[in-house]
């Protein structure tokens, strides 16, 4: 089975709808989005209905901070991600509200875990951003894979049965054999505000079968979301995010 693995939308749909042309073209068995469809970006109602309609289809869907946070209004956030929140209130009906409340917190698949941020508890929403986070990520489950979001940057950890614990910066398009005698956490990058340095959305394929994960850069019209963001008049720093992937 492949099964594509996708973070941190933001209400990007054209990054959306790119990730999800190229994942089909690759012939993705399962679609797998980890959390934060809405905020920062202009377009929540258009990417909900596109992601409600994949789940409608059998796609599984955990839930993400900036989800929660359309119902918690105390949820803690930076100056432009509250300003953008409460943009985003303001343009979802009841049904989309209705979804994001519905998202479960994690999911279980077999041997493998979704979730938006790290397993350890919620509602910390703790960041998998470097090993030391990673090691105490797997610690805290019994998953022999975790696959999370969050830091908008794709990485990969794994820990053998000794506690050594090895990390990798994915290169994309190149597949990294995951041996089951490991234990793996992958960060899949964000579909729709990278922050490495490169407006290209990203995401990842898990091929079951052949027991290896590969992370992908898909280009897609960066400038024309980032006219999206002015033009709903959200803050211009990201619109400029956007554009720079930072």
């Amino acid at each position: 089975m492949r099964i594509a693995l996708m973070a941190d939308i933001h209400a990007n749909r054209r990054a959306l709808e790119a990730c999800l042309d190229h994942a089909r073209a690759r012939g993705v068995d399962r679609l797998v989005f980890l959390g934060d469809y809405v905020g920062y970006g202009p377009e929540p109602s258009e990417t909900l209905e596109r992601i409600m309609a994949e789940t409608a289809r059998g796609a599984l869907a955990v839930a993400g901070n900036h989800d929660q946070a359309v119902a918690e209004i105390r949820e803690s956030m930076t100056s432009d991600a509250e300003t953008a929140m409460a943009w985003t209130r303001g343009q979802l009906g009841p049904g989309a509200r209705e979804f994001l409340a519905s998202l479960p917190m994690r999911f279980e698949d077999g041997p493998r875990l979704y979730v938006h941020a790290s397993p350890q508890t919620y509602p910390a929403w703790i960041y998998v951003n470097d090993g030391p986070a990673a090691k105490r990520a797997l610690e805290a489950s019994r998953a022999q894979i975790v696959f999370c979001g969050h830091t908008h940057v794709a990485a990969l950890h794994g820990i053998t049965a000794t506690g050594q614990l090895v990390s990798f910066q994915p290169v994309p398009s190149v597949p990294v054999p995951l041996p089951r005698h490991r234990r793996w956490l992958t960060v899949v990058g964000a579909v729709g505000q990278s922050r490495d340095g490169d407006p290209a959305a990203a995401y990842a394929v898990l091929d079951t079968d052949r027991a290896e994960v590969t992370h992908f850069r898909v280009p897609y019209d960066s400038e024309a979301a980032a006219m999206a963001v002015l033009r709903a008049g959200l803050p211009p720093a990201l619109a400029d995010r956007l554009r720079t992937g930072y």
